[in-house]
């Protein structure tokens, strides 16, 4: 994506105002400009817009309503709606939103238009920096977030399992990466969950491998889930339930948005990303209800219910990753209605048992308006994994405390990583807010790239 920066000493200025400074800036406006914006019945409202004329009938300023200081609920990213009200032009803050760096970072993702299938033009505005704000690293952000949302909001048809390995694969060419992609009876021997979720499709399941960086530093591995489309399996989902399934690959997508975030900003990290891809589908070779697999790891799977299918797949690449050992092991899926419920759909869940770890997630979470919440993996529910033939079910009966379960089931599979982290994210975002517009969202990897930044810059 073009960047939205771009320096200028005619810049047109944005004047932010909250309902308790307007009558105080009005007082500072030429009367021509006041008389404007009274006979407007202008208010200063959150997102309330106004272009106030020049003499000559231009645009002198913007004025854009804030939430006051001490509002219950501030949105920080509000500033992102501007792109969609703004006339073409160059543009500058005036005075200083709540936050700077993130009304700059909202500016440019509220820039973002799907375009693959329909025209949508991108906003044909700029945005000078504000003082103190990198756009190098803000262009970082948006671009990779923007990633994210491409590769969610593609559709199935077009974004099969062979599809995210070239969109993987573009992205180690772009950074000089390596790459490689397990598939077949490659796949079936060393994969065999990844293999079982995937084999009902005519598409291909396979494990993408992406390495990048210097092997001497701290090795920092990504997993993400990549169901390019999830009708339930045989456990088949109702139609509303499958809608909106092309996003159950938004684990991958957010990943690949994150691991464009470290490379672009030359992190001092071996990083690693995995992503096994797969389509759960429903043919009479599908996976079924009560079926035991073996997995990479040893332990012995029953399938509780064929919907339960991104633990799955994220089990035996957690297991290959956790071989190696890394200091910090990270994975990201679109994975259970129950956080939904839980949460919503703009808060994910995030576990781990390091205390120091989650300290910084949550911060670094709420610094760059990125929500998370930390959920217990709470070890009086692990007995619900029991299973009476094998060593653990996927989907314990009952249904209570679902991403809860979830996460203890692939602990079960990370013993020698030196630090954890689980998130179960949504994707997606269900209506459109300022900056984020309506479909795939990028979720979480901006609050792990802000961690990871301070960890190893």
């Amino acid at each position: 994506m073009p960047s939205v920066f771009e320096t200028s000493s005619t810049a047109i200025p944005i004047t932010f105002v909250t309902k308790s400074s307007w009558d105080q800036v009005a007082e500072t406006l030429p009367p021509a400009q006041r008389q404007f914006a009274t006979a407007s019945a202008y208010s200063a409202e959150p997102g309330g817009y106004l272009a106030l004329p020049a003499p000559d009938g231009a645009i002198a300023q913007v004025l854009f309503g804030l939430e006051d200081e001490g509002a219950r609920s501030r949105d920080l990213f509000r500033p992102g709606a501007l792109p969609g009200l703004l006339p073409p032009g160059t543009y500058r803050f005036a005075n200083a939103p709540h936050d700077a760096r993130l009304a700059a970072l909202a500016f440019a993702l509220g820039c973002y238009r799907f375009s693959r299938y329909r025209k949508a033009e991108r906003p044909e505005v700029r945005l000078v920096p504000p003082d103190g704000v990198d756009a190098a690293e803000i262009d970082r952000i948006a671009d990779a977030a923007m990633l994210a949302r491409d590769l969610i909001n593609t559709p199935s048809n077009d974004m099969g399992p062979e599809q995210l390995a070239a969109a993987a694969q573009a992205l180690a060419a772009e950074f000089g990466a390596s790459f490689n992609c397990t598939i077949g009876e490659d796949l079936k021997t060393n994969f065999p969950l990844i293999h079982a979720v995937g084999m009902a499709s005519d598409r291909a399941p396979r494990l993408i491998d992406i390495g990048w960086g210097d092997p001497a530093h701290p090795k920092v591995t990504l997993v993400g889930k990549g169901v390019c489309f999830d009708t339930g399996g045989l456990d088949l989902k109702p139609s509303s339930g499958m809608l909106i399934m092309k996003k159950d690959m938004g684990g991958a997508a957010n990943v690949l948005a994150l691991a464009r975030m470290v490379m672009d900003a030359k992190l001092k990290v071996r990083l690693r990303v995995l992503i096994p891809a797969v389509e759960n589908a429903v043919a009479g070779n599908a996976f079924r209800p009560l079926d035991i697999f073996t997995s990479r790891k040893g332990i012995t799977v029953e399938i509780g219910n064929t919907d339960a299918e991104g633990r799955l797949v994220l089990a035996d690449a957690l297991a290959l990753a956790d071989e190696e050992k890394p200091d910090l092991l990270i994975d990201l899926g679109t994975l259970t209605g129950a956080a939904r419920v839980a949460l919503g759909p703009d808060l994910p869940p995030f576990y781990t048992n390091d205390e120091t770890l989650a300290t910084e997630v949550a911060r670094c979470a709420v610094k760059e308006n990125d929500p998370l919440w930390r959920m217990p993996l709470w070890p009086p529910y692990d007995a619900w994994l029991d299973s009476k033939t094998a060593t653990i079910t996927n989907a314990p009966s009952g249904g209570f405390a679902g991403s809860i379960t979830c996460a203890l089931f692939l602990q079960r599979f990370v013993e020698h990583a030196g630090s954890w982290l689980h998130v179960d994210i949504y994707g997606w975002t269900p209506s459109a807010k300022p900056a984020r517009p309506e479909g795939g969202e990028c979720q979480a990897a901006r609050a792990i790239y802000a961690l990871l930044s301070e960890r190893y810059a």
